[in-house]
């Protein structure tokens, strides 16, 4: 189970590019044009299989020997291990007691040769460290997609904007997480 600590600050595109892009004048409408930015950013995250704004989460594994993978990529470090009890309660595991690695394409591995039961992984993952890191193609397929939701929402991104999105696409082809 992965849940998202601390979710990135601010949306991708302004609203009020959105709004210059659709030609609307003030500010009527922008709960609705700032829930399609949201949906968009999503979707967009959904398609490239990986988050564009880096974010802190917690992940919930079984502590193994063997190397396990982290569930979101690419991960930029992982911060804390901690045993969880079976009541609930947490203690930090101590760096000696658990390994962690993360390869060549990002993806994390957690191991806890300490024989806890369960472990929580504390870890920061994400693309880009702010939204001007964030490819301008990508940006521009949010602010099509947002605009597209305005009068189609099938939830399938259209070619256009799947065109701009797919050089960053990351594809995963994998029988299991443990190496």
């Amino acid at each position: 189970m992965v849940e998202t600590i601390e979710p990135p600050a601010a949306a991708p595109v302004a609203l009020a590019e959105l709004r210059g892009f659709l030609r609307i004048d003030g500010a009527a409408g922008d709960a609705e044009l700032a829930a399609q930015l949201r949906v968009a950013t999503e979707m967009c995250e959904r398609f490239i299989g990986t988050p564009l704004l880096e974010r802190t989460l917690r992940e919930t594994l079984a502590a193994r020997v063997e190397w396990q993978a982290l569930s979101v990529a690419p991960v930029r470090a992982v911060t804390a291990v901690h045993a969880l009890s079976p009541d609930g309660s947490e203690a930090a595991l101590a760096p000696e007691a658990y390994g962690i690695d993360i390869d060549a394409g990002g993806r994390g591995w957690v191991r806890c040769p300490s024989g806890a039961g369960r472990v929580a992984v504390i870890y920061t993952a994400g693309s880009a460290g702010d939204w001007n890191a964030v490819p301008e193609p990508v940006r521009h397929g949010i602010l099509r997609l947002a605009a597209h939701l305005r009068i189609d929402s099938d939830g399938v991104p259209p070619a256009t904007v799947a065109a701009l999105w797919r050089p960053w696409r990351t594809m995963r082809l994998s029988a299991g997480s443990v190496r």
